[in-house]
């Protein structure tokens, strides 16, 4: 059997000219991302909060980085579909969820979760936080809380309120409400605000505590009626409407939030890049008008900003879960 040639210095600096050229080659790959349309899920459907911010930032994305930036609906879970869809995907920036704080309630609501946060999600942007809000069917006779609070305990198991899925801040918030004021009510999922506030005008469910943006518009058309916001401080969109603890309900801050997050080990620079657009889109006149009327307000943050609140937030939802009674399977 021949025996193999003894490597030269030529054959040495021919293997490092190849590896240096393989190296340029993925920096540049790297480098050009976005290349090909870049998908955003959203895990509720169309119309919904969720969808509102996502849509905003996809259409800021395709400006600035020269490449189509897709909304994508997975309704289903409470959010736990898409979540687990974006979790088994490739990190390589082209899928990106749209997250929301459901999902950090989530962690802890439901007993057999696939996902965890921490360990399969890299953040990228906080896009917004918004308050919500109780609203009703015109056809309730309250007009204020107490008088809302009066009137539920004199009907027993005939009122059922709406919320956008199981686990979201509007399920949530309706179950403190009622561990708040000692009231009953039957909760009724759906998937998405948009269908919820459907039936909601429709006279099919009598309440709900939806997020703001989706929700105002069908006050001020007068479809529905605003009884109270669920933060610490009053909307300056609805100036005229009370906090939940203003109306005698106390303890009670309950703040939804949106942001942009990826497959665990996304590359960096892909995160910073994301990252970069949104924090200057909070400047452009255009989105801070768009905020404005949906009640929403901007925060700059860092990826490693952004993934820090999420850790925070699960740990500051788990508590309420467990107060709530809530749990789903």
């Amino acid at each position: 059997m021949p025996q193999p040639r003894p490597l030269t210095r030529r054959h040495i600096a021919q293997a490092g000219l190849g590896l240096l050229a393989a190296s340029a080659l993925g920096a540049r790959a790297q480098g050009t991302w976005p290349n090909k349309p870049v998908r955003i899920v959203v895990g509720f459907s169309a119309g919904g909060t969720t969808d509102v911010v996502a849509r905003l930032m996809a259409r800021e994305l395709t400006e600035a980085l020269g490449q189509t930036f897709v909304v994508e609906n997975k309704p289903g879970g409470g959010s736990n579909i898409a979540t687990d869809l974006v979790r088994a995907t490739e990190p390589d920036g082209y899928t990106l969820l749209m997250m929301a704080v459901t999902s950090t309630i989530n962690q802890t609501l439901y007993r057999n979760v696939k996902f965890n946060l921490d360990r399969d999600f890299d953040g990228v942007a906080l896009c917004t936080k918004v308050p919500n809000i109780l609203v009703v069917n015109p056809n309730v006779p309250a007009k204020t809380v107490p008088e809302f609070i009066a009137w539920l305990k004199t009907q027993g198991d005939k009122v059922s309120y709406a919320s956008s899925g199981s686990g979201t801040s509007i399920h949530m918030a309706g179950e403190l409400f009622k561990v708040r004021t000692g009231t009953h009510a039957v909760h009724v999922p759906y998937k998405g605000s948009a269908p919820a506030l459907t039936d909601l005008m429709g006279g099919q469910v009598q309440y709900m505590f939806d997020n703001m943006p989706s929700a105002w518009p069908h006050v001020q058309a007068g479809k529905l009626r605003a009884l109270a916001v669920t933060t610490k401080q009053r909307s300056a969109s609805a100036p005229d409407v009370p906090t939940m603890e203003e109306s005698g309900v106390a303890p009670f801050d309950v703040t939804s939030w949106f942001g942009l997050v990826a497959p665990k080990g996304t590359p960096k620079p892909v995160l910073d890049k994301i990252n970069q657009v949104v924090n200057a889109a909070f400047d452009k006149p255009e989105i801070i008008q768009a905020y404005a009327k949906l009640g929403a307000v901007s925060e700059k943050n860092s990826p490693r900003d952004f993934s820090r609140f999420i850790h925070d937030e699960v740990n500051n939802w788990a508590p309420v879960v467990k107060a709530s009674g809530a749990q789903v399977d």
